[in-house]
């Protein structure tokens, strides 16, 4: 099981919890490709290819344009991608558990390298806003169905 970079110098794990079936909440997240019609802060995404280990995917977030690869998918329960951007090495492991009618949505992140190291508070107050922003706007969407 793949995990975030536990010695990186910005780790973020939020979670909030969604009144949406887990088939729903699933799906939603993993339409890469539908991100920014739900989520603000993602001006385009684009997977090349089945949602799957080793494929990869093209994002615009923040003013980055980010090239993420998917490393693990467990349907229905757990992705994970990662990738460089601007120097920033980021693990992204999203967890999706079923509790009754309600679905637990987790995620945790890592960042290291040199940008990181030089601005450790200010991009993990970044990190912080970005994935808190991301799991209300999954949360609302999912729950609007």
């Amino acid at each position: 099981m793949i995990t975030i970079d536990q010695t990186a110098p910005v780790i973020v794990r939020l979670s909030t919890v969604v009144d949406a079936p887990l088939e729903r909440v699933w799906a939603l997240h993993t339409d890469i490709d539908a991100w920014a019609t739900w989520n603000t802060d993602v001006d385009q995404a684009q997977l090349d290819g089945p949602l799957r280990p080793g494929s990869s995917f093209r994002w615009k977030t923040h003013g980055l344009d980010i090239a993420s690869t998917i490393q693990e998918v467990v349907p229905g329960e757990r992705v994970v991608w990662g990738g460089p951007a601007n120097g920033i090495d980021g693990v992204h492991v999203w967890t999706f558990t079923q509790t009754g009618d309600q679905v637990v949505v987790h995620t945790e992140e890592s960042w290291s390298g040199a940008p990181v190291e030089a601005a450790t508070a200010e991009l993990g107050q970044a990190l912080t806003d970005s994935l808190t922003a991301w799991l209300a706007a999954l949360k609302a969407r999912a729950e609007q169905a």
